[in-house]
């Protein structure tokens, strides 16, 4: 009986994101990333708005540019709504001075956004999205998953996504 419950202890640790269920917890600070501006960043932030989390690899920073167009065409009320782009820094190949350029240009075209450096890809661990690409996360005023998709968000979906934003804010 151990054994089934070990195995199923770690059948649930290893599956990817659920929606309906809490975001699993990410605390990146120090060595492991954080903020842009240096200072801490963690899920648990994460609550009281909806929010649309983009973690991406810096290779594929521009795959779901039209869907975070749609977005702040929305215009959507910054009391209720939010977004964080978490950059999964060791993903590429690219110099960290090469992406603070690039990430100083998306701060100026979206400065609602958090932006948050992941420098180890503790988020690839704790969440189960897909690396290597640009993983979209979207959780409810709780914290819990809302939607979730990994690589191009297609524009056919971009007004089904829009309405579960709106119905759950």
């Amino acid at each position: 009986m151990k054994l089934l419950l070990s195995l199923f202890a770690l059948t649930l640790s290893l599956m990817a994101l659920q929606t309906g269920q809490p975001l699993p917890a990410l605390n990146l600070q120090g060595d492991d990333g954080g903020k842009v501006d240096g200072t801490p960043w963690n899920s648990d932030e994460l609550k009281e708005k909806v929010h649309v989390i983009f973690y991406v690899d810096p290779d594929e920073k521009d795959l779901n540019n039209p869907f975070s167009d749609a977005l702040k065409a929305e215009d959507f009320d910054r009391s209720r709504f939010a977004s964080v782009a978490i950059i999964n820094m060791e993903a590429t190949w690219l110099p960290n001075f090469a992406i603070a350029k690039s990430l100083k240009a998306k701060q100026e075209k979206f400065p609602d956004t958090i932006y948050v450096k992941d420098m180890h890809k503790k988020g690839v661990s704790a969440w189960k999205v897909a690396d290597d690409n640009s993983d979209i996360i979207i959780t409810d005023k709780s914290g819990n998953v809302l939607y979730l998709y990994e690589g191009e968000v297609p524009q056919g979906s971009f007004d089904e996504i829009i309405s579960l934003i709106k119905e759950h804010m």
